[in-house]
């Protein structure tokens, strides 16, 4: 059974990995990476996750999508993977991929291309987002002030004092 807090749901409909990163992790531990091997079922090309800013929507084909939360690795994460320390190294790396929530379905192919359609002007990254979830709270105010987060993470950021 899945556990819908932290895998799945509206927030985390999609989970997006970009090629760019997996060709990293190809170069830092010496095996081939193929498209899914990160758990994502949209692996990009040519658009910086990692720096995407949550509450931005993408228009893929027919569908559009809105970033939502970085990907935080677990034991589920690391059942991919069978190697010791791929959690430690993957929260290090700071490549951690972005879930997506749908906000229009519609028809996703292959060779479609990503078009970032709209980007509020104050919102933390993934990457801020992710920095601010293991350990890092730098970016604690701009997490705070962003208008679009997922539930869980507003739910987190009130248990944290400033």
């Amino acid at each position: 059974m899945i556990n819908r807090v932290h895998h799945g749901g509206p927030w985390q409909a999609v989970y997006a990995y970009a090629r760019e990163d997996a060709l990293w992790w190809e170069r830092e531990l010496g095996i081939r990476i193929g498209h899914g091997r990160f758990g994502e079922n949209l692996t990009t090309a040519g658009l910086d996750i990692t720096n995407a800013v949550i509450g931005e929507r993408w228009r893929i084909g027919t569908a559009t999508l809105q970033v939502s939360v970085p990907r935080i690795p677990c034991r589920t994460f690391a059942g991919f993977w069978d190697r010791p320390g791929i959690i430690k190294s993957f929260t290090a790396a700071r490549r951690p991929g972005a879930y997506l929530r749908i906000v229009e379905e519609g028809e996703v192919s292959p060779d479609d291309e990503i078009e970032v359609i709209e980007r509020p002007a104050t919102a933390a990254t993934i990457a801020q987002a992710f920095a601010c979830k293991t350990g890092d709270r730098q970016h604690l105010d701009l997490l705070r002030a962003t208008a679009d987060l997922a539930p869980q993470w507003q739910r987190w950021l009130d248990s944290i004092k400033s």
